[in-house]
């Protein structure tokens, strides 16, 4: 198979294995389609079937799983702990081999069409395949869930379909379909019941209030075992990656005098997110992924070695945007990734030191530096987009119809956020300086060179955070925010006093 699309379809089904061996037949009756994984949750009264195909038949598959559990599933005698607007909740087309995200687009919407058409299910387009901007996330388009949805599709403009009637179906309810990057369905388990916590630790790390860029997240309670659960959706796990997210999870835990009890992957998860969480937990030396038996055989296999060259071209694309002339992404984002790449080439410094036999006695402070600096780099790296998209925020308030009421709410606010993003640039840059500060006289010799330059671009991702600060805290009005920001700003170039 040269062409590969994955199809991931969330079934609102977790209790009743008869009636997901009967959706998982009906898909794989479909040539060329295979099943790689199946997951059923009471608790979620969920199951997700993972299967992978060609484009030209994976539509197909997609098609019938729905067809056969608009047969079994009735919403209004379903109840589970998951949210969930159909008897089919979401199926997302996901590029793997040789296809691009464009291509999924394309299936994506012949499938919702066909859905609409056929079954007679209202579809709704998100992510990728979204013909509505405020459609690309999914909680926008399930809000209220099925007796939400029911009660406005046909009254309320924002509620109508992309595909069929404003009507809802009786028992199916209605579905969404679309086409995105790999994801990881990650769960944390905790010791209480207490529901709250777990909200309350998901509030704290899902982008919308606030927290990790690629992050969504809820808390729910399994009542099977009666414990709380943080229940997220990882949308890039190379910008935040799984390690990060369970020891956030796990130290938010904590401040409640709550612990983990254990984590769960839904689904599949990438290699690569398990080999990034080896290097982190495991502290591998000079970890690379060539120490993986099954990589190195590929790689040797089919004579293509990734061990050298090619960063340039990693570089290359994100540099010349910023020498466009558009206006994102701009100094911001060049802020953070400065700040990204000190707090990481302070991590090189770092492990170049910590095995070097004169300097064993540290090696505590080097491991508890290691373990602090890697959530700085993470987020700066997630702040390199973050800030781009707040600028575009700006921008379109600004666009907003001068006659408009809400013109000038919609504009304060975007200025906040505008101002946000690089305070927290300035934040995690200010916090990996003092980790780099307080090791520079316990650095090998050899590595001094790389520690200075690390030292330099935190402090340069500080002022440039401070300068977009300024910027935007011009026109804020709040007063209340304005020293608060003011504040913060004396502290971050205080940070940086007395230095290069």
């Amino acid at each position: 198979m040269q062409k590969i699309v994955e199809c991931v379809p969330n079934f609102s089904e977790g209790r009743r294995p008869e009636v997901v061996d009967a959706i998982v037949n009906a898909i794989t009756s479909v040539k060329d389609v295979y099943l790689l994984d199946r997951e059923m949750d009471p608790d979620h009264n969920r199951a997700v079937i993972t299967i992978v195909g060609p484009p030209e038949t994976i539509g197909e598959a997609a098609f019938r799983g729905v067809q056969e559990a608009a047969k079994h599933i009735d919403l209004t005698k379903h109840q589970g702990a998951h949210p969930r607007m159909g008897a089919t909740d979401v199926v997302p087309f996901i590029p793997i081999r040789g296809v691009t995200l464009d291509d999924c687009v394309l299936i994506a919407r012949g499938v919702g069409k066909r859905v609409a058409e056929e079954l007679k299910i209202p579809v709704y387009l998100y992510e990728a395949a979204a013909a509505r901007p405020e459609r690309t996330n999914l909680e926008n388009i399930r809000r209220g869930q099925f007796e939400g949805i029911r009660d406005e599709i046909a009254t309320n403009p924002a509620r109508m379909p992309d595909y069929g009637e404003a009507k809802i179906h009786a028992t199916a309810g209605a579905t969404v379909v679309g086409a995105r990057k790999p994801l990881i369905a990650y769960n944390v388990n905790l010791n209480t019941a207490d529901v709250e916590v777990a909200k309350k630790i998901a509030k704290r790390i899902r982008f919308s209030t606030g927290g990790f860029r690629f992050v969504k997240g809820m808390g729910l309670l399994l009542k099977e075992r009666n414990i709380a659960q943080v229940s997220m959706n990882l949308t890039d796990y190379e910008q935040t990656s799984v390690e990060l997210v369970f020891e956030t999870v796990k130290r938010e835990a904590e401040r409640f005098g709550v612990s983990v009890v254990g984590s769960e992957i839904v689904g599949l998860i990438p290699q690569k997110a398990l080999e990034q969480a080896a290097e982190y937990f495991l502290r591998v030396e000079n970890f690379k992924p060539q120490l993986i038996l099954e990589n190195r055989l590929s790689e040797v296999m089919s004579g293509i070695s990734t061990t050298a060259g090619g960063m340039n071209d990693g570089l290359r694309d994100f540099v010349d945007r910023v020498a466009s002339a558009e206006p994102v992404p701009g100094g911001g984002s060049v802020s953070a990734l400065a700040g990204a790449l000190g707090a990481g080439l302070g991590q090189m410094a770092i492990r170049l030191t910590k095995d070097k036999k004169n300097f064993a006695q540290n090696s505590e402070r080097y491991l508890d530096a290691l373990d602090r600096l890697a959530p700085y780099r993470s987020a700066l790296l997630e702040l390199i987009d973050a800030d781009a998209e707040a600028f575009n925020l700006v921008m379109a308030a600004y666009r907003i119809s001068k006659e408009s009421p809400g013109r000038e709410g919609a504009i304060q606010q975007a200025l906040i956020r505008a101002t946000e993003i690089p305070s927290r640039t300035a934040q995690c840059a200010s916090e990996a300086l003092g980790v780099l500060e307080d090791l520079r006289t316990v650095i090998h010799p050899n590595v001094t060179s790389d520690l200075q330059v690390a030292l330099t671009m935190l402090r340069s991702a500080i002022r440039g955070a401070v300068a977009n600060m300024r910027i935007n805290l011009a026109d804020v009005k709040d007063a209340e925010a304005r020293v608060r920001y003011e504040d913060m700003i004396v502290t971050f170039e205080q940070s940086i006093r007395g230095g290069n």
